[in-house]
């Protein structure tokens, strides 16, 4: 009887580097454009809160008071407050901050806003300034 030898199927090491290679390519490719997007998130996420859950709390604030808080008292007057005609809570927030987690920057009257507040949130970067800074002023 011959026995047959049968030839070993399998991969080389080249062959199985390649594979390596390729799914690493393709995994960095993944993180880079979903990590756009997370970061385009956390910017409409911060632009939405600013005109819209803190705009229209501090709206409500300034016609039961008759004011904005003041930069001093600040955003948290919008959950608790002594001040006559407070009506609130006017938001529901464990905390006053932006999707980086930074807080909000908030003055009354405003620098910007002379009539009524600036609120904002500085941005991915977390310092003032940079061109990211998220704002419910518009610069020209």
């Amino acid at each position: 009887m011959h026995k047959r030898r049968t030839a070993q199927k399998g991969f080389t090491l080249v062959e199985l580097m390649l594979v390596v290679i390729i799914l690493g390519v393709l995994a960095t490719m993944a993180v880079v454009k979903f990590s756009g997007r997370a970061q385009e998130a956390k910017i409409q996420t911060t632009k939405g809160e600013i005109a819209g859950a803190y705009g229209t709390a501090l709206q409500l604030f300034e016609i039961d008071c008759g004011r904005y808080p003041s930069t001093e008292e600040g955003l948290n007057a919008l959950k608790t407050s002594s001040i006559k005609g407070w009506k609130g809570p006017y938001i529901k927030t464990k905390s006053f901050n932006d999707a980086w987690g930074n807080p909000y920057q908030y003055r009354s009257p405003g620098t910007q806003n002379a009539d009524d507040y600036d609120l904002y949130s500085y941005g991915p970067d977390g310092q003032e300034g940079g061109g990211d800074d998220i704002t419910n002023w518009h610069s020209e």
